[in-house]
């Protein structure tokens, strides 16, 4: 194949642009009408016309920023007004009644933005801006409402919390695509969860202070969350506690609030408790100040899959709680997309609407996986069965938006939702002149590989067939094969050479680098298989090809083990579902096939692996191990983990190792004694290693100086209590000699 036609192509497909048409609205609008099949330009001037009360409006400040110069003697007239202001007196009747709702009308000789309410003038002068956005506009008449009346992201993955230019990039984004729900619940802000009693240092209180008003100009409801449930005491003094941080929140600027239970155990996780702390909370704050959203609560049971039917945890909170509180629900299991039937299940339980939290995009269970792919799998005709719905992002701010582009189009217009259409929009809103490219990019980087969630997408859709005929020896589909590594290749060199969007790529990069290694494999690997199969095919001799391949796996080694990622990622994945796999197994029957022709003995081995686990416990099983140097990690669990009497942890490596030294941290103070450490030598015996913690207080548990120079090459971790213990798992690791 040509390398210089694909890159051509690339390059017209990444930077050509459409017209501006009505399609350049996200979300998918209720209703158009094309009024005339033309466009007309942009005017240079126009004169706004609004009620004479409004002074301040965040939608007209947007309004504002578009590029016509305000000109009162103007020609061309923009209507803008909302509720029952007088300007759009004789357009009431074509205002939908439903909040956030706009009519949005387009001639060539004025244009109209009525709504029902501000937030929607807002959300009017939005789509207008984005009709603008390539110099025309299109003579239409836009009918529009959302779906679901409150849309947005909850910042509430385990990780690096995102910067302050992420989250005011966050915002600019949202109000594009018309999302008004901000929930800040970052787990490692100390704050919001481990010092929840503790007001913010007065940095810390002016840098939310700055994203406050970013978002009230965004038109983004800012909830501010607080987690005391990792050691709530049900006492007077820690509601007190609770109520005084509420008021500093207050005071800063807050008005929308969210109360968040998960992931603990032990006395927090009273359904009662809640409710009534709570029910306080809602009386005495929310209804006595009058301008305070409804409460939104996280439950400690805040998915199907860990409901305790018989404890009714569930149903205490849906007839004890004022149905004013929502109640947020991850679905079925905590990584799970959303139906008909389980928001019927959970809507009887909690009696009122739930009000959905979706575990998509975040990866930071999968860590090794950056998640760019089209979002799909939720109900069409679950709208009128929930409040509200939030995905919890990536903590890579800037590559969420493919996902968060679609959640938007998603909750606004669910019957017209196209996750396709969707998702190729996304792209080219979010890098629109090397678009094609990071759409191929994109496709191999859908799937989450395995994980404790059994949460899997679809990867590689193209590739699929291609690759199936390639495993099987077809001549040709090696060579479309290797086409499409090429092709990958390009597309990261442009991707990578991209300068309108830097945040994106800086994101990117350690994926981006590791995939030219996957893309350079599979043309090496191509190449290795044609020369086999076809002896006057011009390629280079088999042992030079064989060399380079293994160099290329000694690269990608390197970089998924190396410094460029923090210490509880897991290595780099890229194109894991369908591309590895299938160069894996050519490469192996390539070479089994030559050393059986040529009585040679080349290993066939593709990716080195010398650590796996086995685990009774079902959080565990699905773990992966991660060896820099001399130090050996396990990732991390990030939900309470429920370890049985009896149940086993066992670490398998290929060759014995000699210990150094070993700690884990289960975030439980003094459980190292419900615990029993065994290694196993060469010589099949297992021998018990003493557990122990430094102080009292502490959660991380050691091992006896008994362990330095034994050799393990398995390594099992009991619980010999007699009972269930529940912990974190974090922080599993030890070293080798």
């Amino acid at each position: 194949m040509n390398k210089k036609l694909i890159l051509a192509s690339l390059f017209c497909l990444g930077t050509a642009v459409s017209q501006a048409q009505v399609s350049n609205i996200n979300p998918v609008p209720q209703q158009v009408e094309n009024l005339a099949e033309f466009l007309i330009d942009i005017p240079a001037e126009w004169t706004v016309v609004t009620d004479k009360t409004v002074t301040s409006s965040y939608a007209l400040d947007a309004l504002n920023t578009a590029t016509p110069a305000v000109a009162p003697k103007a020609a061309f007239k923009v209507t803008l007004g909302w509720g029952k202001q007088k300007a759009i007196k004789k357009y009431k009747k074509l205002v939908p009644t439903k909040a956030e709702g706009y009519y949005l009308k387009v001639t060539d000789k004025e244009i109209v933005i009525a709504a029902a309410d501000e937030r929607g003038a807002f959300y009017g002068v939005q789509s207008l801006l984005a009709m603008m956005k390539y110099g025309k506009l299109q003579t239409c008449a836009i009918t529009d409402f959302p779906d679901v009346a409150f849309r947005g992201v909850v910042e509430g993955f385990y990780g690096t919390p995102w910067s302050q230019e992420d989250r005011l990039s966050q915002f600019d984004f949202y109000a594009k695509n018309k999302m008004n729900v901000y929930i800040y619940g970052p787990k490692d802000d100390p704050y919001h969860r481990d010092k929840w009693r503790v007001p913010y240092p007065a940095e810390e209180a002016a840098r939310l202070k700055v994203l406050l008003d970013a978002a009230h100009k965004n038109g983004v409801n800012f909830y501010w969350a607080i987690h005391p449930g990792v050691d709530i005491k049900w006492i007077e003094a820690d509601r007190d506690a609770m109520m005084n941080k509420l008021e500093t929140m207050y005071q800063l600027g807050v008005r929308s609030f969210a109360v968040f239970f998960d992931d603990i155990w032990g006395e927090g996780t009273k359904a009662d408790k809640q409710a009534e702390l709570l029910n306080y909370i809602n009386t005495n704050f929310v209804k006595a100040k009058g301008d305070v959203s409804p409460l939104v609560m996280c439950p400690t049971e805040y998915n199907r899959g860990w409901a305790n039917e018989k404890g009714g945890y569930l149903r205490t909170l849906g007839s004890d709680m004022d149905k004013s509180v929502e109640i947020m629900w991850t679905g079925n299991s905590v990584v799970h997309t959303i139906d008909k039937e389980s928001m019927e299940w959970i809507n009887e339980r909690i009696q009122r609407k739930g009000y959905i939290w979706l575990n998509f995009p975040v990866s930071d269970f999968v860590r090794d996986h950056i998640l760019l792919g089209p979002t799909y799998g939720n109900g069409l005709d679950i709208a009128e069965d929930l409040s509200g719905f939030v995905s919890n992002p990536m903590e890579h701010a800037e590559s969420s938006k493919i996902a968060l582009y679609s959640i938007a189009d998603y909750t606004w217009n669910m019957k017209n939702y196209d996750y396709m259409s969707s998702w190729d929009k996304a792209l080219k809103d979010l890098l629109p002149e090397s678009a094609e490219a990071l759409k191929i990019w994109a496709s191999y980087n859908e799937d989450l590989g395995p994980n404790g969630h059994g949460f899997r997408r679809d990867e590689s859709r193209e590739l699929q067939p291609i690759a199936k005929a390639a495993v099987k020896g077809d001549k040709n589909a090696i060579a479309q094969l290797y086409g499409k590594c090429m092709e990958l290749e390009l597309a990261i060199n442009l991707l990578l050479a991209d300068k309108t969007n830097p945040a994106l790529i800086v994101e990117q990069r350690p994926w981006l680098e590791y995939g030219k290694l996957v893309a350079q494999f599979g043309m090496n690997v191509c190449a290795t298989a044609m020369t086999n199969l076809d002896k006057a095919s011009g390629f280079i001799n088999f042992d030079n090809l064989y060399k380079e391949a293994r160099s290329i796996q000694a690269q990608m080694y390197n970089l998924a083990n190396s410094d460029i990622l923090h210490p509880h990622q897991p290595g780099i994945k890229v194109g894991s579902l369908v591309l590895i796999p299938t160069l894996n197994e050519i490469f192996a029957n390539t070479v089994n096939a030559y050393n059986a022709a040529h009585n040679t003995a080349y290993s066939p081995v593709c990716e080195y692996q010398p650590y796996s686990i086995t685990s009774t416990v079902p959080q565990l099983a699905k773990l992966t191990v991660t060896a820099r140097g001399n130090d050996v990690r396990v990732n991390d669990v990030l939900e309470v983990v429920n370890w049985a009497p009896g149940a086993e942890f066992v670490i398998n490596s290929d060759r014995a190792v000699s210990m150094q030294g070993m700690d884990f941290n289960f975030g439980v103070k003094g459980v190292a004694e419900k615990f029993t450490l065994e290694l196993q030598g060469e010589d099949g015996n297992w021998r018990k290693v003493s557990l122990l913690h430094y102080s009292a207080d502490d959660t991380v548990i050691h091992t006896g100086g008994e362990l330095s120079g034994m050799k393990a090459q398995k390594i099992r971790l009991t619980n010999t209590s007699g009972e269930e213990v529940q912990a974190y798992f974090k922080g599993f690791r030890f070293s080798r000699q």
